[in-house]
């Protein structure tokens, strides 16, 4: 991905991680340009939501404030992570889960 890939696709790659709605607004938005730099944070975006909701709904069983906050305060430093990269225009791949992610979501963008 190249400067100018990342300078044009900052906003909407922004806008993939707040909410999973972003993420779909950002989707059909993208789809019409089809920049690589936002497709890039689009899946990492789904795949962290999707991860979200299903450990969410797991840690959700268990009556433990240590296991809730821990799981709030992981996935929120994921977030902040891949947001960051998204507005320093940066393709970093989310630790651990990254690049899983984008090879489970390759057809998006294709």
């Amino acid at each position: 991905m190249d400067q100018n890939s990342a300078k044009e696709g900052k906003g909407l790659s922004i806008i993939a991680y707040i909410t999973i709605i972003g993420v779909l607004i950002a989707f059909f938005m993208n789809q019409e340009k089809k920049n690589s730099f936002t497709f890039f944070h689009i899946r990492q975006s789904l795949g962290l939501w999707l991860m979200y909701f299903i450990f969410g709904y797991v840690v959700s069983g268990f009556d433990s404030w240590m296991l809730t906050y821990s799981f709030w305060i992981f996935f929120a430093v994921l977030f902040l992570y891949g947001l960051l990269g998204a507005i320093s225009g940066k393709a970093n791949s989310i630790p651990f889960l990254g690049d899983f992610f984008q090879k489970l979501f390759k057809s998006l963008g294709n």
